[in-house]
């Protein structure tokens, strides 16, 4: 995990929710291909058996990246909150120089139906993963913008956003989630339409991962008893965040791709599959009803705006 050494050599990155699961294994992959790290984890230090201070999982994830040689340092705030998201990119900057990679993971789960859902259910979800994500997005951009125009030419920047298949394939039991993963693909694209000029890039990820906050939706996908990777582990979801941060990743822009247990898919963007239009100057009730109505009498039954088939995508 040399700093001298490796795609990511000489640059510098964040990765949020990086204390545990999905987050966890990208920054170390990140710092594997040479990167140096802040992990941000949101939480305190503890106390353990003695009363001492106990180091907390982005302490950890830190520990770990230095003991192979790597470079990384914690960060402990809220990426919700407006100002500790600001802080997060200043301690990236302070510490290493420059931010050149964003990634966005953090995020909590508070499933439950649309008629169930609590307004805080709902809210706090939406801060977590979407505002989350806008906050740092937003800090990384203004250091960019103000290191491309400082340069008078691009720079390199890279963001990583984390969407959902339950936003593609439109879960349920997760509105709040699916809200707020769509949302981030929504970001994802505006961002990489205004920051392409200066040298930055912005795609999105649907990662399927078995982590600590997904245990329970994936409750019923079996794990490995050969003692092979788990088709599920974070390991097959961290090397397209590093390749995606990497130079050779100059082309990709704007997308969103879903990956699991050894397989990477591009989501195409939505197509127009009908158009109407009236022959008068505005359309009535009884025209719209003469050519919509017949045309969804031929649609599949159930079929709708979500992409349910992305769930069967599986390597091989």
């Amino acid at each position: 995990m040399s700093q001298q050494t490796g795609p990511l050599a000489g640059l510098s990155a964040i990765v949020t929710g990086a204390g545990r699961g999905l987050g966890r294994a990208e920054a170390l992959e990140l710092a594997r291909l040479g990167a140096s790290v802040v992990v941000n984890d949101f939480g305190q230090p503890g106390r353990d058996g003695s009363g001492e201070a106990s180091a907390t999982p982005a302490e950890q994830v830190v520990a770990e990246i230095e003991a192979a040689g790597g470079q990384a340092v914690a960060h402990l705030g809220d990426v919700a909150d407006h100002e500790q998201a600001r802080q997060l990119v200043q301690l990236a900057i302070d510490s290493f120089g420059k931010l050149d990679i964003l990634v966005n993971n953090a995020g909590i789960l508070r499933d439950r139906m649309v008629f169930s859902m609590s307004e805080d259910e709902w809210d706090s979800v939406i801060r977590v993963h979407l505002k989350g994500h806008f906050n740092t997005t937003h800090f990384a951009s203004v250091h960019w913008r103000e290191r491309s125009k400082a340069a008078g030419g691009p720079v390199f920047g890279r963001i990583i956003n984390t969407s959902s298949e339950a936003f593609l394939a439109g879960s349920a039991g997760q509105p709040n989630y699916a809200a707020a993963k769509g949302g981030i693909v929504g970001l994802t694209t505006s961002s990489a339409l205004a920051l392409g000029k200066y040298g930055v890039t912005a795609n999105a990820i649907c990662p399927r991962a078995r982590t600590r906050m997904t245990e329970d939706v994936f409750a019923g996908f079996q794990e490995p008893t050969d003692g092979g990777l788990d088709k599920l582990a974070p390991e097959h979801v961290a090397p397209l965040v590093g390749y995606l941060a990497s130079p050779a990743a100059a082309k990709v822009n704007g997308q969103l791709l879903v990956v699991h247990g050894g397989m990477v898919a591009v989501v195409e963007r939505p197509k127009v599959a009908a158009k109407f239009d009236t022959a008068k100057e505005v359309f009535t009730y009884d025209e719209l009803d003469e050519l919509i109505t017949p045309w969804y009498e031929d649609r599949p039954a159930g079929e709708t705006f979500a992409a349910a088939e992305v769930l069967g995508l599986k390597h091989g």
